[in-house]
């Protein structure tokens, strides 16, 4: 019996992999999958789609890792699944396919992943929203009180369910902080201006400036009730006067 040779490179796997009849689709993800986000560390992370109940050599390679290659082999049925919801579905929102044999249908699983269902979304807008409010307070409260490294750290904690907040409400799934910049330069949220939003942010984490807290506050606030979330701010009642700009 001839040894099988060892797959060492990504194209070579390709390569492999399109000649089996089991696979269905590959799917290339991560850094590789963004324009202009590649560096001579990145490595290939690619999604290998089989047939559900298919019977396939490739299963060789489950948990294949090197710092050229990641793979990760799973059926029809767990692909669908993937992400939804779960810490993939930004990477696989982006990801970009290599091989589908579906005549586009890996294509549309991913076009799915990529845009929230209206329900789920405005749901989890408004979770986030409560959770971006707290920690506002929370940070504003804390400078009033003369806590300045409270302040910073609730300042910064306000940023996540911030960004969450915005991409929910734009039914997007929230891209990982090394592709925020990418992400909203080529598509950007709608209602805001793409540097402003970034500065703001960066000011916010960087400093926890009350000020510019309180200004960022404000647009979103107006931004979150056009979009049905008044409620959940007006729940906030009087503590708003804090947040708001003086």
């Amino acid at each position: 019996m001839t040894a099988q040779r060892p797959i060492t490179s990504y194209d070579a796997f390709v390569e492999l992999a399109a000649a089996d009849p089991a696979v269905l689709g590959l799917v290339l993800k991560g850094s590789r999958a963004h324009e202009g986000m590649t560096t001579e560390y990145s490595d290939h992370d690619l999604y290998v789609v089989l047939a559900d109940g298919a019977t396939t050599d490739l299963t060789r390679f489950t948990g294949h890792r090197t710092p050229e290659l990641d793979l990760v082999l799973l059926s029809l049925d767990e692909f669908r699944a993937a992400g939804m919801p779960g810490f993939e579905r930004y990477a696989l929102a982006r990801a970009l396919v290599v091989l589908d044999r579906l005549d586009g249908g890996i294509a549309r699983i991913l076009a799915d992943k990529a845009r929230l269902d209206a329900e789920d979304a405005f749901r989890e807008a408004g979770a986030c929203l409560d959770a971006y409010a707290n920690s506002l307070y929370r940070s504003v409260k804390n400078d009033r009180d003369g806590q300045a490294l409270a302040a910073r750290l609730d300042a910064a904690d306000s940023v996540r369910s911030l960004l969450e907040t915005l991409f929910a409400l734009d039914r997007r799934p929230r891209p990982y902080n090394k592709y925020l910049e990418w992400e909203l330069t080529r598509f950007p949220l709608p209602d805001w201006d793409t540097d402003t939003l970034l500065d703001a942010v960066n000011c916010i984490s960087g400093t926890g400036d009350i000020s510019s807290q309180r200004h960022l506050f404000a647009q979103v606030e107006a931004v979150a009730r056009r979009a049905g979330h008044g409620r959940v701010l007006d729940a906030w009642g009087a503590d708003l006067h804090l947040m708001r700009p003086r």
